[in-house]
């Protein structure tokens, strides 16, 4: 089974993204970390069970031998939330019932995250990033449960797809999240809604 795990906001720049998070939730993201396979760097914040990250290029480590995570190499425009992740307890075994292209186990570590994570080859992931990056936690280390507590909790993430009835045929029997919809749409896009103490915002 799957559980959401985080979200994910891509940016051009680390700072800017950041800025543009802050700005739409009222609240001071908290540190994150960098990547170093990958040649990112993020910033995150916590959403109660879950948690949002911020991640951009890090403009200071070397080029990746690979594609990067997100298709993050092709990305342009403003920040903007492209993805979603996925935790489970048996990687290989999700990732085996996944659609094609959903990729394969890298094993990751920052501080004393350790985790492995399916990354396609070419870096896009499946229905054009509209199904989850698939993620297994190593040991009880979670970084959910470490964020500060800013009151913000996810109140609904709405996947928008022109595929929508084959990305829900994907998902069917292996997530059960009542917070997530997925809707017909033109255009692939994600909305989050997420309950905050001035109200309900949206990152999108």
């Amino acid at each position: 089974m799957l559980r959401l795990d985080h979200l994910a906001v891509v940016a051009g720049r680390l700072e800017d993204g950041v800025a543009e998070v802050e700005r739409s939730l009222g609240v001071t993201m908290a540190g994150g970390g960098k990547h170093p396979l990958m040649g990112t760097h993020n910033r995150l914040l916590g959403l109660g069970d879950v948690y949002l990250e911020v991640i951009a290029v890090d403009p200071d480590a070397p080029a990746p031998t690979r594609p990067r995570w997100f298709d993050m190499d092709r990305f342009r425009g403003p920040p903007r939330l492209t993805n979603w992740v996925a935790g489970c307890d048996d990687l290989a075994a999700e990732v085996a019932l996944g659609p094609e292209g959903i990729g394969r186990p890298l094993s990751l570590q920052r501080g004393d995250y350790r985790w492995q994570m399916a990354v396609p080859d070419d870096g896009r992931l499946p229905f054009d990033g509209a199904f989850p990056a698939l993620i297994q936690w190593e040991g009880p280390a979670h970084p959910a449960r470490a964020l500060p507590d800013l009151g913000l909790r996810l109140a609904r993430l709405e996947i928008a797809h022109p595929k929508a009835p084959a990305l829900r045929a994907a998902l069917a029997g292996r997530l059960d999240d009542p917070r997530i919809v997925i809707l017909d749409a033109p255009v692939m896009a994600l909305r989050a809604t997420i309950d905050s103490p001035l109200g309900p915002r949206r990152i999108c």
